[in-house]
């Protein structure tokens, strides 16, 4: 669960800029791209207002976008990524790598990247960002218990420093879809994009789980992200008690919320598109149509109605009238570190 968290607020700097961006550009009477050549004027509008995703993303040659902060590089997860049978000419990937002590296997990134780029399952394009941030900012957030958001790891807090040098506004310009997907998960259907643009929601999490071997010494799974819940009475009454500078964190037994988990309502034996509406999302598989960003819907890093990072995201898109959605019983997973 904390893995699943820790990584995402490196890419802020890129959802805010895409927000403002959008901004700018929304309401550009002009469908395509369309150059200025005339002397002297170099600009080039777009109209994404008619970038609509749907239920058939494949066989509208949709564009999806995967973006992943690299935490750390694991040859599954690249694996994973090439065996998608989404159409890789449809499909760009977007990179951040984090200035961090520790290492994040960047270099195996760009080998990746490099072969498979040469063959015949490349992908439309890649981009890889490397953060300079030098230092990380400590924020400390919370009452009763106050907790360090930087003692997950120092990467998580290089956020504000970090110098962007590539168009990264060019990202979501052409995309329907935006497919947050963790270095950590290493395991997927085949079919994931395929599956979850399927019930053509705004905002859709499926529910990371992780492969281990339990006590009797068989191959079991057990959840891992506790991120995605529905809001309880006692989540509510705990808000309503805070100063708007605190926040409430999942899955912390000093601030039992009481909420439903989606992660501990998967059935084995259910369908495995069966829908839950939700109030919090995680980020380890999360489709986000791209208008919700291009609306202003980002991670926050700062509370937002008691809530950061993925969480606060989900109450941002509600709050835009965007409705986020879980699949309790379709399985992504999560490395057993």
């Amino acid at each position: 669960m904390r893995s699943a968290r820790r990584y995402l607020l490196v890419l802020l700097p890129v959802v805010a800029l895409l927000y403002v961006l959008s901004t700018y550009f929304r309401g550009t009477p002009v469908e395509k791209p369309v150059a200025r050549n005339m002397a002297g004027n170099h600009i080039v509008k777009y109209n994404m207002n008619k970038l609509q995703a749907s239920s058939q993303a494949a066989s509208h040659s949709e564009k999806v976008l995967i973006l992943t902060p690299l935490a750390r590089f694991y040859d599954e997860y690249w694996e994973n990524l090439v065996a998608l049978s989404y159409p890789h000419d449809l499909i760009s990937l977007g990179f951040i790598v984090p200035r961090s002590k520790r290492p994040t296997g960047a270099e195996k990134l760009d080998r990746a990247v490099a072969k498979t780029q040469k063959g015949k399952d490349k992908f439309s394009k890649v981009t890889i960002l490397r953060q300079e941030a030098e230092d990380a900012l400590a924020f400390t957030f919370g009452k009763g218990p106050t907790r360090d958001v930087c003692a997950e790891g120092p990467a998580k807090c290089h956020v504000s420093g970090s110098k962007l040098t590539v168009p990264v506004h060019q990202w979501p310009r052409h995309m329907q879809g935006i497919l947050w997907l963790n270095s950590n998960v290493v395991e997927t259907p085949h079919t994931l994009i395929q599956d979850m643009t399927k019930h053509d929601k705004d905002v859709l999490v499926a529910n990371c789980y992780q492969r281990y071997t339990n006590d009797q010494g068989k191959p079991d799974v057990r959840p891992y992200d506790y991120n995605s819940w529905v809001e309880s009475q006692q989540g509510i009454k705990m808000a309503e008690s805070m100063s708007p500078d605190d926040i409430i964190l999942e899955g912390y037994g000093e601030m039992a919320t009481y909420r439903l988990l989606m992660a501990k309502i998967y059935n084995a034996d259910g369908d495995i598109h069966e829908e839950i509406a939700l109030d919090g999302v995680g980020g380890t598989a999360l489709l986000v149509k791209s208008e919700v960003h291009r609306d202003g819907a980002m991670f926050p890093p700062f509370p937002f109605y008691h809530l950061i990072e993925t969480e606060g995201f989900a109450k941002m898109a509600k709050r835009l009238g965007y409705k986020p959605y879980g699949l309790p019983n379709y399985l992504v997973y999560h490395y057993n570190e």
